[in-house]
């Protein structure tokens, strides 16, 4: 990015220019986001649409991606440079891994995403906004870690759980009276589909799990061990056992009063 920076600076995504347009951009956005900690790691899953207006412009697309081995990022906004992104990220802590032989802190990577974010302000005042979730588990601290931003670079750690993305505000608040400090790494894995099964329900653009095309949600762990990526089954036994809980009970489950 630094070499971009000084050689070439048109090539990076914030930098290239629009020609003036008149009302919003159409383009492919992706939406929901959430994360929720464990003890001894962290969980991060998207739902799996991409919306363009008032069109569903893609079922399928995948919105968690490993930044490294023991990191990981979200991305909502507009689709096509929250992947681009996402690359340059990936590429930037290969790089400094390589040349100084260890790997970014954790702290590190989330600033180093932050830079790019506000990189990116300029395109963001034109209507084309990425807001990522960066999560991972911090070595240091033995712990998973939850970071969200804004679309000034604005980095802010979250406690717990956090979600980004137009169905946020409905998946934040599943998790909120979801979560549990003893959470068990498949508790997490299943609070997070229930929030985004929530946030599906209230929000158009937040696709929820299609059961006749075999579309459910990415969800990833990172602990000790690294990035993992749940697989197609794994999810799929996860998604139906909340689906079957929801034939009876549509709204989800119930949070103690007191």
């Amino acid at each position: 990015m630094d070499f971009l920076s000084e050689h070439s600076p048109e090539l990076l995504p914030g930098n290239r220019p629009l020609p003036p347009v008149q009302g919003a951009i159409e383009a492919p956005h992706g939406t929901t986001i959430v994360a929720a900690t464990f003890p001894g790691g962290v969980v991060l899953a998207g739902d799996r649409r991409a919306t363009m207006g008032n069109v569903i412009a893609q079922r399928d697309i995948e919105k968690v991606f490993p930044a490294d081995e023991y990191s990981a990022v979200g991305i909502a906004g507009t689709a096509g440079l929250a992947v681009e992104m996402v690359k340059l990220f990936q590429l930037e802590l290969e790089h400094y891994e390589k040349v100084e032989g260890a790997q970014l802190s954790l702290e590190g990577k989330a600033n180093r995403l932050s830079t790019m974010i506000r990189s990116n302000l300029g395109m963001a005042m034109q209507g084309l906004a990425v807001v990522p979730l960066f999560a991972g588990y911090d070595i240091d601290r033995e712990k998973g870690r939850i970071f969200s931003y804004d679309v000034t670079g604005g980095r802010s750690e979250e406690r717990n759980y956090a979600a980004t993305g137009s169905g946020s505000v409905f998946a934040r608040s599943a998790l909120k009276k979801l979560f549990r400090d003893d959470f068990s790494e498949g508790d997490a894995a299943t609070a997070v589909v229930q929030a985004l099964y929530d946030a599906a329900d209230d929000d158009s653009a937040t696709g929820g799990p299609d059961m006749g095309r075999r579309i459910y949600p990415i969800v990833t762990v990172i602990n000790d061990e690294g990035f993992k990526k749940l697989t197609e089954d794994e999810v799929s036994e996860v998604v139906r056992a909340v689906h079957e809980r929801r034939m009876e009970q549509p709204d989800g489950p119930r949070a103690g009063l007191l």
